[in-house]
């Protein structure tokens, strides 16, 4: 009924039926919002080639997301500036499931599972998901919580923390060496080690400062040396809506600087890792916050040239953009359900996860493009049956359109049937919404399919 942005190259797979079978385990679990694999593969056969597919030991999570890379690459060549590759790290809690073997502790607590470290690829202009450039799964081994003692005797790159510049690496490589391609991360991305490596001419960093106190060739902190710069202008951030905060709009004052970070003093370091680095330092401050409540404040670094407001401002919008990936994350965990699987080893989840990923980064895409290209036909996302059903749900004895409706329009008819209000103070229709009404429309579609062969065919005209 849909189009979509994941495509799957079936010959990068060890074998054809092993790509084809993606392709449509893809397909499946996307037509089905919110559903367990189980109630989205309801057939036995289809069901039974799931965990098949699961279970192959050839297969990795890497070749699995290798597949849609391709496509990715091309979405990323045809992108009309900027793109960014977002990174940020979720863990999949499967503390439920305490049999099935191979999974490591989450932090501190008794909690099991697993990491992902993914880098998503967005459209900087258009503020648009492209697609997943890189991912790493993982668990921690359970001395991991028992070795922070020795941390500092480590090197980088025997680190969890390697894991930001091996993902930059991997998400980089075999993109057009003309797209210029900004990493962005939050605090927990503030690592000279990544600071410092090796990257190609048309790649760039930008990260949130979280140790404000990180030192500096001419003696200041990082905060400091930010807060000594001049105002160069003011920029309006929208801070969204989220439990107990309303949205609003936060007036910022904008300062940047250049600034020659220090390496740090304590533990190991390898050879590239002992020179200073110079970065370009921006420091974004609310100035007038509602009573009770904390000023919007960030701190970023970056090696993207800051040499003129626009430039400021630029850097500031791609930092923005950084929420993209935490729904994407959201849509993984609560569309997709991906802490609901149950199979019998971590292996077997860490390819599970892999194609629930794909399917949430396919769920994020046709949200935003409604959002983002509004004015674009719907048949992007939408077949004729689906959109002409659409259509004469809202009006059922109303002249269907001649030409397919714009797209966002339809998102938000979409969206309605999934059950979006979109009463003026509701704002855009979130992916969950979305999926929900697609998966009630693909149900009314094939009930327009069934109805052609059970009827008169003159019903139809």
């Amino acid at each position: 009924m849909t189009t979509g942005l994941v495509t799957i190259t079936p010959r990068l797979l060890p074998d054809l039926r092993l790509g084809r079978r993606l392709q449509a385990l893809v397909e499946a679990l996307g037509r089905h919002a919110e559903a367990r694999l189980g109630q989205a593969l309801p057939n036995w056969a289809a069901r039974k080639a799931a965990y098949r597919f699961f279970a192959h030991e050839q297969l990795t999570p890497a070749l699995i997301l290798g597949a849609a890379r391709p496509a990715v690459v091309q979405q990323v060549a045809q992108a009309p500036g900027v793109v960014l590759a977002i990174q940020d790290t979720t863990s999949l809690n499967f503390s439920h499931r305490p049999a099935s073997s191979g999974l490591g502790p989450l932090g501190p607590t008794a909690a099991q599972g697993f990491y992902v470290h993914s880098s998503l690829a967005v459209d900087a202009e258009r503020g648009l998901p492209l697609g997943l450039l890189a991912q790493q799964l993982w668990a921690r081994p359970p001395a991991a919580s028992r070795s922070r003692t020795t941390r500092r005797k480590r090197l980088a790159g025997e680190k969890e923390s390697k894991r930001w510049a091996d993902v930059e690496a991997a998400s980089l490589a075999g993109l057009p060496e003309t797209v210029p391609v900004v990493s962005v991360a939050d605090r927990e991305g503030d690592l000279f080690s990544w600071f410092v490596a090796t990257r190609p001419a048309n790649a760039y960093l930008l990260a949130r400062v979280a140790q404000t106190q990180r030192g500096t060739q001419s003696g200041q902190s990082v905060s400091a040396a930010a807060a000594a710069a001049p105002v160069g202008g003011h920029y309006a951030v929208a801070i969204p809506h989220a439990p107990n905060r309303p949205p609003r709009t936060a007036r910022c004052r904008v300062r940047w600087t250049t600034v020659t970070l220090s390496p740090p003093q304590n533990g190991r370091r390898e050879a590239g890792q002992r020179t200073p680095v110079t970065l370009w330092l921006l420091l974004v401050e609310e100035e007038a916050p509602p009573a009770g409540v904390a000023p919007l404040q960030w701190l970023l670094l970056t090696s993207w040239p800051v040499e003129t407001w626009e430039d400021a401002v630029h850097c500031i919008h791609w930092y923005t953009l950084r929420w993209l990936i935490e729904r994407y994350h959201f849509v993984l965990k609560s569309g997709c359900q991906a802490e609901a699987l149950q199979l019998q080893t971590e292996a077997r989840l860490e390819r599970a996860v892999a194609v629930y990923c794909l399917v949430a980064v396919q769920v994020l895409w046709l949200t935003y493009l409604g959002r983002e290209q509004p004015e674009l036909p719907c048949e992007l996302a939408l077949d004729r049956d689906a959109w002409q059903t659409l259509w004469l749900l809202g009006d059922p004895a109303a002249a269907l359109p001649e030409t397919p409706p714009p797209l966002g329009e339809a998102m938000r008819r979409v969206a309605k049937l999934g059950g979006f209000l979109a009463r003026r103070s509701d704002g855009d229709p979130g992916p969950l919404t979305i999926w929900r009404g697609l998966d009630r429309l693909r149900d009314l579609v094939a009930g327009v399919h069934l109805a052609r062969r059970l009827l008169p065919e003159q019903t139809y005209g």
